[in-house]
């Protein structure tokens, strides 16, 4: 019985494939076999338009409209061009019964013998089909099968904490962000909280707020916190917070603070610096006699300013930059600088400019230039044109 049903489900595939081939072949052929008729039913509408215009013409004439000199005018003109048109229909009377021969035959016959033979070439026609449980016994890397069968134990045994564990950061993975929030919150009650759990809980409510640091992200975030006080992650999405709440200052504190506690290769790093610098700090590590660099008194001075007069410092300390940079150009830090604080100042096009000239002092080939057009890319500037 069971090889019956094996015969008829390989019946059944090879039949879905010729009818799927058969109506794309259809689909292919159709304009080419349209066309020749489309172009008969032009000539014939072109040639009813000046029949129309002869019989308006007479009509015209019997009313007096025009003289007999314009109407025989005007009659030799459109006879001129009817005969023109019977003159093409009669030229091409032949051509129809041989159009697109060629093409015709590719995709009626080789078409699908190419498609055979690549499926023969790449394809596993002899693996047998597997019903849903037998991939479910043996899932491999696909994706899908791992989580219908964790979904499926879960259904079974919804109090495995370990199975929700597993389950939530793969749903995350997946953009499965509603079902991630759920199972971490499984996890978190079945196996207690933990700093994974509580920043993974975190990241799905920010992403169903389309990034916003929402008052119940931040408490999950401080509860991490208390569990792991220098937990990177929690503090980076905290300080982010602040930032969203328009509160700059404590926002580029906590970020400083963050900086100074990551190591000096942190992956984080950079994208740290970027928001000590939006919230008119100097990032971490900065040398302070680079060209462009803030000196203790600059700072001194940021931090009794509103935002409106520091953001206004910021982009005089960057164009000062800049014209030190047109004097002295080999100083591949300063572009370094440059290009970060255009690019923070959500000024592209200047930051791609700056990125031009840099690449002029530094080229590509060489190490320097490779790491201009890899901070280039990680901000987001277009580098297309940056090497011309």
């Amino acid at each position: 019985m069971k090889a019956r049903f094996t015969y008829l489900g390989d019946m059944l595939f090879w039949i879905l494939v010729a009818a799927l081939t058969a109506a794309l072949a259809v689909i292919l052929l159709y304009p080419l076999l349209r066309g020749a008729k489309a172009a008969d039913n032009i000539r014939a509408g072109e040639t009813a338009v000046y029949r129309d215009q002869l019989r308006e013409l007479d009509r015209d004439l019997d009313g007096g409209l025009i003289t007999p000199e314009e109407a025989d005018y005007a009659r030799a003109e459109i006879g001129r061009r009817l005969i023109a048109v019977s003159a093409d229909e009669t030229a091409e009377t032949p051509k129809p019964a041989r159009h697109h021969r060629f093409t015709e035959a590719f995709v009626l016959l080789l078409l699908p013998v190419l498609g055979l033979c690549l499926y023969l070439t790449t394809g596993r026609p002899d693996l047998p089909s597997q019903p849903l449980e037998a991939r479910l016994e043996n899932p491999g890397n696909d994706v899908a099968v791992l989580i219908t069968k964790a979904e499926r134990h879960l259904a079974e045994k919804p109090d495995d904490g370990k199975g929700w564990d597993v389950l939530a950061p793969i749903y995350f993975r997946t953009m499965r962000v509603n079902d991630a929030q759920v199972a971490y919150r499984n996890a978190i009650r079945l196996l207690g909280p933990s700093p994974v759990r509580l920043d993974g809980l975190a990241e799905t409510l920010m992403a169903v707020s389309d990034g916003v640091v929402t008052e119940e992200a931040r408490l999950v975030l401080e509860q991490s916190l208390t569990l792991e006080p220098d937990n990177p992650r929690a503090r980076f999405y905290i300080a982010l917070s602040m930032e969203q709440a328009g509160r700059p200052d404590e926002a580029r504190q906590a970020f400083e603070a963050l900086a100074k506690q990551s190591p000096a290769d942190a992956p984080w790093l950079p994208l740290v610096n970027q928001h000590i610098a939006m919230n008119g700090g100097a990032p971490a590590g900065a040398d302070p006699v680079a060209p462009g660099n803030p000196t203790q008194q600059d700072v001194t001075a940021a931090e009794t300013m509103n935002a409106g007069d520091r953001q206004q410092m910021i982009r005089g300390m960057v164009e000062s930059l800049d014209a030190k940079l047109s004097e002295d150009p080999n100083n591949f830090e300063g572009w370094m600088r440059l290009v970060r604080s255009y690019a923070v100042l959500n000024d592209k096009d200047r930051a791609a400019g700056a990125l031009k000239r840099g690449l002029a002092a530094f080229p590509p080939p060489g190490e320097q230039g490779r790491q201009l057009l890899a901070l280039a890319r990680e901000l987001g500037i277009a580098t297309e044109g940056a090497m011309q």
